[in-house]
């Protein structure tokens, strides 16, 4: 008699309300892979969204990792795959604490601290700007000394460009760092418990266009699985991001040099296996790398990705790439699809409360738009950068080419409108301060 074929089994690490659990779930599904959710969900509620997720406080990774190795103690673990920033730490400690092949918590750690990175693509030698630390509690003048203007106040922990300002002079760099502060004292991020929340980091402002690169690592090895352009200008005063398109029009001598400069600062960084994304800013001075995070493209970004697996009609997603990967399993190296596609994040107005969309299914019938998908919650408050994180929704397109993209995009961004009213203020009941 035959013995029952063993599911394999991947500890996926995600936020509860995580953009792309679903799809990883149906990739799942689809390879007959048993998926265990890692998630930041209440541990007081019994389930609430009968996932049968572990329940786990990513603020503090060793403790989370403990408590995942328990619940996973004498049951099999194929494989490890964290999704956004929070999770990955986390993950990495299981990884090592199960043998299975990962980065190494170190890495991963360094990735999560805008000045650790920093300090590292400096002394890997990787063009740099200037950059400093400094505490936010009092800023003494001796901080301001030797500052150059136009520069940028980064908080060192938090991602999606939440509360990074451009700032041109003096004044507009006290009342960055204010607002900054303000910030990060609210008691939304003060509950996430990230560390550093009472310094920012001060460094050069680079001009140029920026990239987003897509990458894959296998035993240190890179294999770069899109360069998205971003047609969008960034240049401040904050830096909500908007279209990602690929393939990059830039030229090839250029996309090469992208390339070389990813390499090097994931050797720089130490990490070897997984996902990996990196954002780079370009001038005649270089390829300066500015993120890279031990993680898949965040959100619902994802989707502008698929690829072509041999004597298969139909691209899979990235979501399924990455489950090959990890198992390795046949495919996990195809190719990107040969289509143009892309994204635009639909950038927030203005902050308030959301009381209506219109122009969602002219945008959906724009030649090339292929998806759209609107995130934001009715009567939810959205708040705008740079205080914000979350975007409206996202809309996707394919075409022959990348222009053929960022025209659709561009089109069908131009039929919605989003009604957002002000939030009204509250009265502190014992101060009195709104």
């Amino acid at each position: 008699m035959n013995s029952p074929k063993v599911r394999p089994r991947i500890l996926l690490f995600t936020a509860k309300l995580g953009y792309q659990t679903r799809a990883f779930d149906s990739a799942a599904k689809k390879l007959g892979v048993d998926l265990v959710f890692v998630t930041d969900r209440c541990h007081q509620l019994d389930d609430p969204w009968h996932d049968r997720a572990v329940p786990v406080r990513f603020e503090a990774p060793e403790e989370a990792a403990y408590a995942v190795m328990q619940e996973q103690s004498g049951q099999r673990v194929d494989g490890v795959v964290a999704l956004g920033d929070r999770p990955t730490l986390a993950a990495a400690y299981v990884a090592r604490g199960l043998g299975i092949t990962h980065n190494h918590p170190a890495s991963v750690e360094a990735c999560r601290s805008k000045l650790r990175l920093r300090e590292i693509f400096r002394e890997a030698g990787l063009p740099t700007p200037w950059f400093r630390n400094v505490v936010l509690q009092a800023i003494p003048e001796p901080a301001l000394m030797g500052i150059t203007y136009p520069c940028v106040l980064k908080p060192i922990s938090l991602s999606a460009s939440q509360g990074v300002v451009r700032v041109n002079n003096r004044e507009e760099f006290l009342a960055g760092a204010g607002r900054l502060k303000r910030l990060l004292e609210s008691a939304e991020i003060q509950a996430t418990r990230e560390p550093n929340l009472d310094r920012m980091l001060v460094e050069e402002y680079l001009p140029g266009g920026e990239v987003a690169v897509e990458g894959l690592l296998k035993d240190g090895e890179l294999r770069v699985l899109a360069i998205f352009d971003k047609p969008d200008p960034l240049e401040g005063p904050y830096f909500e991001e908007t279209i990602y398109v690929t393939p990059s029009r830039l030229p090839a001598t250029q996309q090469e040099l992208i390339k070389r400069s990813f390499a090097v600062a994931l050797r720089a960084l130490g990490l070897t296996h997984g996902p990996v994304h990196g954002e780079f800013r370009l001038n005649e001075r270089g390829v300066w790398p500015i993120e890279v995070a031990a993680r898949p493209i965040g959100g619902l970004c994802a989707r502008a990705l698929r690829f072509q697996l041999e004597n298969e009609s139909e691209p899979i997603g990235l979501e399924e790439l990455l489950l090959r990967h990890a198992l390795e399993l046949p495919g996990w190296d195809a190719a990107r699809e040969t289509a143009a596609s892309g994204v635009l994040m639909i950038p927030v107005p203005q902050s308030g409360i959301l009381e209506k969309v219109e122009g969602a299914d002219e945008a959906r019938g724009v030649p090339g738009v292929t998806e759209l998908e609107i995130t934001a919650r009715w009567r939810d408050y959205i708040a705008a950068w740079p205080e914000g994180s979350s975007y409206l929704g996202f809309l996707f397109a394919r075409g022959e080419s990348a222009e053929d993209v960022e025209t659709a995009l561009r089109n069908g961004h131009a039929k919605l409108n989003f009604k957002l009213t002000p939030r009204l203020p509250v009265e502190h009941p014992v101060t009195g301060e709104v």
